[in-house]
């Protein structure tokens, strides 16, 4: 049964658009109806033998519409009058398929088929109109499938990487809701049809759960197959998926569902980790990297050069996120090896051994910072335990205990406590400060943060230089004896004389105690200055802060995180963790302070410290009690008193010979010694004479006008400009070292025609540091997919993309052209 507004409406539409309709209806259905349709002014004809008259009339009468008329069978062509205008205006049915066809557009006989197969598929108008939008002239009964699949699965587009997307996902999140509207529907054999045709998947009971196992038993064999050509879309596609970062959770889902079916565990179990590197599927051969890596490492059986680069191949893995920290604790743990196997047996001078700390010692222990809080807050520890027992064994007796005994060797011979390498701590004010705001218009900010060590600064002027227009500079004092916080905070402050008191509290600056911001202040108000914490100024409004900054010429800033945690005997095992929050806030401070218009920043400390991740061992406490006329003072770094007699295992100072006012004595335990003391910690500690406590870190902070930042230059290098096969291999040269200016950059390649894309899109992080232009190269292979095949002996062009901040969009940088060459095609359709 016809419905007849529905014809109505398809007349309407034909009508509308041509003069003249000729209508068959084979059976005869609409006869009776004909004369009850309202269609305006239209010359309504039946066809009752009468063709050549009829087109008599359609001839003569070029002005009003007709509409033709014909019941039963058509005539043969010989016979037929009405042949020519019926070919030039074509013939209208009203039959259901006929009138879906043309309310659809589609003019091609070729689709009815389609259409007819798929009827279902059109019940409802949702998706019937979304179809619509999709629908083109150039659309085949491939395409026209395609598309019926694009909207049942809700899919971006109509190829096959469109559609199996979404399939993956759902199958990913445990559903199936599309993959039956496909069988509902009767386009999964067509469906089935494509992934054999174009991806090879061939099986007779196939499957999504299926197919997703054979994919990664495939994808951690790299696609490798018989014949070049045979896995290249299904490589291209998996890559495609694997390197978007809106599926990528997805393909970590379905990678470890196939490692379990395909038993990964004990396909790699006796592969050497060098084989495994550069398959970054399996959340499986992340873990066996890195526990065999850690080995490699402990045995120092592998270079730091080398642990870089497959570390830098480990960035590509699915799971790198998940095992970054294991990765960087084992980075910095073959640097920190390699440097203590590399250290002296002497050290010549203690100026010769301040100067190497500022320029390389200080690495240790930056590395073992680095590695132990890596170890401590990563999601996995336990393949890290030998690794850390060796690192910790390493840093604590062969650096800190061996290492320190020759740098208290180096000290042996001085009688007063200064060096020509280094100024004092105590003419910190005459030497950074005065010079600065001597003319009575520049301004100072200082931010002293208590207890950051040299390399912690060294790490945080490069956080500052990788900000745009900030520059930093790192310098050092020699930090006063002993190296505690009340002496460190008065040496910093505007005096000309330092005395402590009995008991270490207060220390008093030209006579006035210095302990407190309150005290300070008052100092401070002689050179027009102010002491405020670091606290105040970040809970400060912008606003108010600009208004501050206009009352006073000098700014001390205090600021407490690492000696806080440090100190207490319960939370000194947090110090490095207080390090890092240290640092986030230090950038901080420095950001607020040029918004609110200082263009001079100071960064200090009062002092460093010594940190080991391990309990001490007994000899490393000294065994003598200190001993005096008067013993005032006695922590587990230094001793206050007078007359104190000498010992071998303490250094001794006068107040005169340390720099200081008074009659009180100074002793130091040698070396990392301690003294033990009830219920204090024993791991954090300062106030003693090592490298590590009185390199005294200064940052000298400068904004500037212009944008100083940029992305590390990348060059195509080409070998030739022909491809020939089904993938091209490309070699890539990041042509600088990155440094704190010149940034790390993503490039994403691909291989284009115009706007379609021809190949996989790998791509590649160039992140090297290294001055050797060896270490900057890397290697790329781009496999092309079947679009390829109809671009032989035509040019095409390989982008290098890098992403747009803050979005999902890449853009070009750079381009090399080539010319597909290859001596056959294959012709895959879907």
């Amino acid at each position: 049964m016809t419905d007849l507004s529905a014809v109505q409406r398809a007349l309407h539409s034909r009508l509308a658009s041509q003069r003249v309709v000729f209508w068959h209806d084979p059976l005869g259905e609409c006869a009776a109806d004909l004369d009850a349709l309202d269609l305006g002014a239209v010359n309504v004809i039946r066809l009752q033998h009468n063709e050549f008259s009829v087109k008599n009339t359609i001839l003569t009468d070029p002005v009003n519409k007709h509409l033709v008329y014909r019941s039963g069978d058509l005539p043969r062509v010989t016979e037929n009058w009405l042949l020519d205008l019926e070919l030039a205006h074509g013939i209208f049915t009203a039959d259901k398929t006929s009138m879906l066809q043309q309310s659809l557009g589609l003019n091609d006989p070729a689709l009815l088929p389609v259409i007819e197969q798929h009827h279902q598929f059109f019940a409802a108008n949702s998706r019937k109109q979304a179809l619509e939008e999709l629908l083109n002239d150039e659309d085949d009964a491939a395409r026209l499938r395609a598309k019926l699949c694009q909207v049942l699965v809700r899919a971006s587009g109509n190829q096959l990487t469109d559609i199996i997307r979404e399939l993956l996902v759902e199958n990913a999140a445990g559903k199936t809701a599309k993959f039956d509207d496909l069988v509902a529907f009767g386009l999964d054999q067509f469906f089935w049809h494509g992934l054999a045709s174009i991806y090879k998947y061939r099986n007779t009971t196939p499957t999504i759960d299926d197919f997703v196992i054979w994919m990664f038993g495939r994808a951690i064999e790299d696609f490798a197959s018989a014949t070049p050509d045979e896995f290249r879309n299904i490589r291209s596609d998996f890559n495609a998926l694997r390197y978007d970062v809106r599926t990528q959770d997805v393909m970590k889902k379905l990678a470890s569902r196939a490692a379990e079916a395909l038993d990964v565990n004990s396909k790699i179990e006796h592969r050497d980790y060098r084989e495994l590197t550069k398959i970054t599927i399996f959340e499986e051969i992340d873990r066996k990297v890195i526990v065999d890596l850690a080995a490699a490492v402990a045995g120092q059986s592998v270079t730091p050069r080398e642990i870089a680069d497959i570390v830098r191949h480990r960035h590509h893995s699915l799971w790198s996120a998940k095992y970054v920290k294991l990765y960087e604790a084992i980075q910095s743990a073959s640097e920190l090896l390699a440097a203590i196997a590399a250290l002296p047996h002497a050290i010549a001078s203690a100026a010769l051994g301040l100067e190497k700390y500022q320029s390389d010692w200080f690495r240790i222990d930056q590395h073992y910072r680095w590695f132990t809080y890596a170890h401590q807050t990563a999601d996995f520890q336990k393949p890290l335990e030998a690794l850390k027992a060796e690192v910790d064994k390493q840093y604590a007796n062969r650096y800190l205990y061996d290492f320190g005994g020759l740098w208290q060797q180096a000290l042996e011979p001085m009688s007063e406590w200064k060096s020509d390498s280094l100024a004092p701590q105590a003419k910190f004010f005459d030497h950074y400060v005065a010079p600065v705001v001597r003319d009575g218009r520049t301004k100072a900010v200082v931010i002293i943060s208590d207890g950051m060590r040299h390399e912690i600064a060294e790490e945080l002027a490069s956080m500052i230089r990788s900000e745009d227009r900030f520059d930093a500079s790192l310098s050092a004092v020699l930090g006063s004896l002993p190296s505690y916080t009340q002496l460190g905070m008065a040496s910093l402050l505007p005096q000309s004389s330092l005395e402590l008191c009995p008991a270490g509290l207060p220390v008093l600056a030209d006579g006035k105690p210095t302990n407190g911001t309150a005290n300070r202040d008052k100092i401070l108000q002689a050179v027009k200055g102010h002491a405020i914490t670091a606290a105040e100024v970040l809970a400060m409004p912008g606003s108010e802060l600009r208004e501050l900054y206009t009352k006073h010429q000098i700014f001390y800033v205090y600021h407490d995180r690492i000696d806080a945690a440090g100190d207490k005997a319960p939370t000194e095992r947090t110090v490095f963790e207080a390090a890092a929050e240290a640092l986030r806030e230090l950038l901080q401070l420095v950001k607020k302070w040029a918004n609110a218009n200082a263009t001079n920043i100071l960064i200090t400390a009062d002092h460093g410290f010594l940190y080991q991740d391990i309990p001490l061992e007994q000899s490393y406490y000294v065994s003598e009690t200190p001993r005096g006329d008067a013993v005032t003072k006695i922590n587990r770094r230094y001793v206050l008193g007078r007359s104190l007699k000498p010992s071998p295992s303490f250094m001794t100072f006068t107040s005169a010979q340390a720099g200081l006012l008074g009659d009180l004595d100074i002793q130091i335990p040698k070396s990392i010694h301690r003294i033990p003391q009830p219920g204090a910690g024993t791991r954090y500690v300062h106030g003693g004479a090592s490298l590590q406590e009185i390199v005294v870190p200064v940052l000298m902070v400068n904004k500037k006008r212009k944008s100083d930042i940029r992305s590390v230059n990348v060059d195509l290098m080409p070998e030739t400009d022909k491809i020939t096969t089904g993938q091209l291999a490309v070699k890539l040269l990041q042509r600088e070292a990155v440094t704190d200016k010149i940034q790390p950059r993503q490039v994403r390649l691909g291989l284009y025609v115009g706007d379609i894309l021809i190949s996989d899109q790998p791509v590649l992080p160039f992140t090297s540091a290294s001055d050797d232009q060896r270490d900057r190269y890397q290697k790329a292979v781009l496999y092309l997919t079947q679009d390829a095949d109809r671009y032989n002996n035509r040019p095409v062009e390989l982008r290098l993309e890098e992403p747009v901040p803050n979005t999902t969009q890449w853009k070009t940088f750079s381009k090399g052209n080539y010319t597909i060459k290859r001596s056959f095609t294959t012709d895959f359709d879907f």
